[in-house]
């Protein structure tokens, strides 16, 4: 436990008193945001923000790396495969998104990389991370990932690997690409007000720091599990490491909006989105609820969702428009709703969405204990 706390206190700490000097390096390099010309006209408000530092996701990726290594090491508890897999994503993620942001800020357009170009980097790091996950395993054969899909832990009947081995692990690389560039991209589309998406980052992340402490708690390897409790036990290798990566990056989201809530200081970039989205992902696939993401990170789907449903609607009515412009949150913009108005609200849908996940990830377990 004083692993968990301490990994979460140094990352707050980081983020939190040193965000200043980055924003004065960031300005002395001049990484400044870039508004798109359309959207600065159809918000204005959006236009008062060009020149904001920007890239500040980076500062939370150091700040999460920091107090994982000393609150792992101080505590006793070093760095795990499953941990370190987690950073990866991070890392991965964050770095697609800062290449993204150093093309923008470098031309000084809203263009860096294309959709696809994206895709492709965020792939590039999801396919190492699918490999090592499905090998390394521990005393008790268990790798950091399973080949089954997951809901609140393995759907036994939801093997790739039943299909034999070479289709296995392509629909098995393909299934984890999937989730990572669904919900990185996703992350990345709710990254349009201040403090919204670091904001509900904190529920989502904090979340799975709960879900993956709890496993810790049932762990079907640990010493001292009642008899009864058997069934309900999960096959989740290093879980505690896995609350405690995930515990530093919430600390570090926390220190990081204090800096980027309305009225923002600094944004966090591409490079932070994708890293946060990153993260996620991994949580989900390592903690083995692969379909939960859905609703415990429902606040993001709800913000590419819009997206999908006015990309649709645009083309199946021939020019009509489903929302006055998208994401759901411009929409509210347009609608006249203030701007921290919506980011509060988007915060309180995501605790509501994430509450729900862990409350039902609970559930679940009652029924088997």
């Amino acid at each position: 436990m004083r692993s968990l706390l301490t990994a979460a206190a140094i990352s707050l700490a980081f983020t939190l008193f040193l965000t200043p000097v980055f924003i004065r390096w960031f300005r002395k390099w001049g990484w400044g945001q870039v508004i798109r010309t359309p959207e600065a006209i159809e918000n204005p408000s959006h236009g008062q923000k060009r020149g904001t530092p920007t890239m500040g996701g980076t500062i939370f990726i150091v700040g999460t790396i920091v107090g994982y290594l000393i609150g792992g090491f101080t505590g006793g508890n070093p760095p795990t495969i499953s941990g370190l897999l987690v950073i990866w994503m991070m890392i991965g993620f964050g770095a697609v998104g800062f290449i993204d942001d150093y093309m923008k800020v470098r031309s000084q357009r809203s263009l860096g990389l294309s959709g696809w170009r994206k895709i492709v980097g965020q792939i590039l790091v999801g396919v190492p991370f699918g490999i090592v996950a499905l090998n390394f395993p521990n005393a008790w054969g268990q790798t950091p990932a399973s080949a089954y899909v997951s809901l609140f832990r393995d759907i036994p009947v939801l093997s790739f690997m039943a299909l034999g081995p070479v289709i296995g692990w392509i629909l098995y690389l393909t299934w984890l690409s999937l989730i990572g560039v669904a919900t990185s991209n996703s992350v990345n589309v709710s990254d349009g007000l201040d403090g919204l998406a670091a904001g509900a980052g904190i529920f989502v992340v904090g979340a799975y720091s709960l879900i993956a402490f709890w496993q810790f708690n049932q762990i079907c390897t640990g010493e001292g599990l009642a008899p009864a409790l058997q069934p309900a036990c999960y096959d989740t290798p290093n879980s505690f490491d896995l609350a405690i990566v995930s515990a530093s990056f919430v600390g570090a989201l926390v220190g990081f909006l204090w800096w980027n809530a309305p009225t923002a200081k600094l944004f966090m970039g591409d490079v932070g989105s994708m890293a946060i989205g990153g993260v996620i992902a991994a949580m989900a696939i390592l903690t083995r609820t692969e379909l939960l993401v859905v609703l415990v990170a429902g606040v993001y789907v709800i913000a590419s969702g819009s997206v999908i449903l006015q990309r649709v609607y645009f083309k199946l009515t021939r020019g009509k428009r489903l929302f006055l412009m998208s994401p759901l949150h411009h929409h509210l913009e347009m609608r006249g709703w203030a701007e921290v108005t919506i980011v509060v609200r988007m915060w309180i849908i995501a605790g509501m969405l994430a509450v729900s996940g862990v409350g039902l990830f609970y559930v679940e377990w009652l029924t088997r204990a």
